[in-house]
């Protein structure tokens, strides 16, 4: 498979909230085009726009807390060929404004780019309302719409310039806890690309998000236990990479996916929907199971329901160990 980059994990690494990638990308793609511009729900500091609109206050427009006006707003600039980029909560958008993104955006293929902020179960105390967990299976949905979720800062901040020149609708989802980062300036970002952080032979860990690093995690006890996993990173969730996710189950033959939001019609259900036609194997899906989140500490939700590196590495061993 090409294109992969191989991570190490054993050095300590550095954490920061990956929505601060986004703040440094939004303010640098801002220098490179005039074009773009940035609308907000009265959320400016907590999605990171502050910088852009420190930078360039005549580009920046405050909707206030009126998430319908936020995409129908930027649909209308980007008729009048701006570039615009939306934020605010993802509970709130997508969650509060899907059919104005459906209908003024997706219907039209404007290419708006709406941040989702706060994502996952890891927003913590804000509790249930705030955890956005169907946002992945709401957009994917959408004809026209890319899905994105970056797995650190750094890769935010690649994809938020990558958007800037992208001329389709994007939704891009972002957490709000710091996340350990595991890419770097030189690890690979393309839209629409999957990339191999690890190569194994015994099973393929395909994740997003801020699980490709708790992925990453479970290599070490899969390999006392005398498994070899591979981890695929998949930071466009749509349109998939097929050939680089084919091409790793076509040597493991079996199937972890893990994402901290609903397994139900997110990238779990992407990958076995893919398998499903083109080569069916054991397939383990690890997220949220049916149910909304719930307040606590980001680390003690994760470990609550199940969305660590042991889950993952249980989840590994099974599959393993049945076929």
């Amino acid at each position: 498979m090409s294109n992969h980059f191989i991570v190490n994990i054993d050095a300590k690494l550095e954490e920061e909230p990956i929505r601060k990638g986004f703040g440094r990308g939004l303010l640098e793609a801002g220098k490179q085009n005039d074009k773009v511009v940035a609308l907000c729900a009265d959320l400016t500091d907590s999605t990171q726009m502050s910088l852009f609109k420190e930078a360039f206050p005549d580009r920046f427009v405050e909707v206030g807390v009126a998430e319908q006006n936020l995409v129908t707003v930027g649909s209308g600039l980007a008729a009048t060929g701006k570039m615009p980029f939306v934020s605010s909560y993802a509970a709130f958008s997508p969650g509060r404004n899907w059919e104005q993104i459906r209908t003024t955006i997706c219907l039209n293929d404007r290419p708006v780019k709406i941040i989702g902020s706060h994502a996952g179960v890891s927003v913590g105390a804000d509790g249930a309302t705030h955890q956005m967990l169907e946002d992945i299976a709401l957009m994917r949905v959408l004809p026209n719409m890319t899905v994105i979720a970056p797995c650190d800062s750094v890769e935010a901040e690649k994809a938020t310039i990558a958007l800037a020149s992208y001329k389709k609708p994007a939704y891009m989802r972002l957490a709000r806890e710091a996340t350990p980062v595991i890419t770097t300036v030189k690890t690979p970002f393309e839209i629409g690309k999957a990339y191999v952080f690890a190569e194994g032979k015994d099973v393929s860990l395909i994740t997003t998000g801020t699980m490709t690093y708790q992925a990453l995690a479970a290599i070490e006890p899969l390999f006392k236990q005398g498994i070899s996993a591979e981890v695929v990173h998949v930071p466009t969730i749509k349109p998939l990479d097929e050939k680089a996710i084919l091409a790793s189950v076509s040597k493991t033959r079996r199937v972890v996916t893990a994402e901290e939001g609903q397994a139900v019609g997110g990238l779990g259900g992407a990958i076995a929907e893919l398998l499903s036609e083109h080569d069916p194997v054991p397939i383990k899906r690890i997220g949220m199971r049916d149910r909304f989140g719930e307040s606590g500490e980001p680390a003690e939700l994760l470990k609550h329901f199940g969305l660590t590196a042991k889950q993952i590495a249980l989840a590994a061993y099974q599959v393993v160990e049945k076929t």
